[in-house]
C-alpha cells in the first residue's frame, strides 16, 4: 500500500522519520528512510511517500519526498 503523510520530524542520526498520514490522524514514529533521498530534503512539513508493503506499519518505508 502506498501513503501520502506529512513529515514532522527527520532522525537524521538514525534516517528516520515522524510522519502524519494525510488521509487520517494516523502517525508513524521512526519510519526508515530511503538512502537515495537526500538528508537536506528531510524537511519538516514537506509531503512524503511511504510504502507500507502488505498494510504493515512495521515495515513501513518512506520512499520519496515531494512539495506539493
Amino acid at each position: 500500500m502506498i501513503h501520502i503523510g506529512i513529515l514532522k520530524k527527520w532522525h537524521a542520526a538514525t534516517y528516520t522519520a515522524d510522519v502524519q498520514l494525510t488521509v487520517s490522524a494516523t502517525y508513524f514514529d521512526g519510519v526508515p528512510v530511503s538512502r537515495s533521498i537526500a538528508a537536506g530534503d528531510m524537511v519538516a512539513g514537506r509531503h512524503v511517500i511511504i510504502a507500507v508493503p502488505g498494510d504493515n506499519p512495521a515495515d513501513a518505508v518512506v520512499i520519496g519526498v515531494f512539495t506539493p
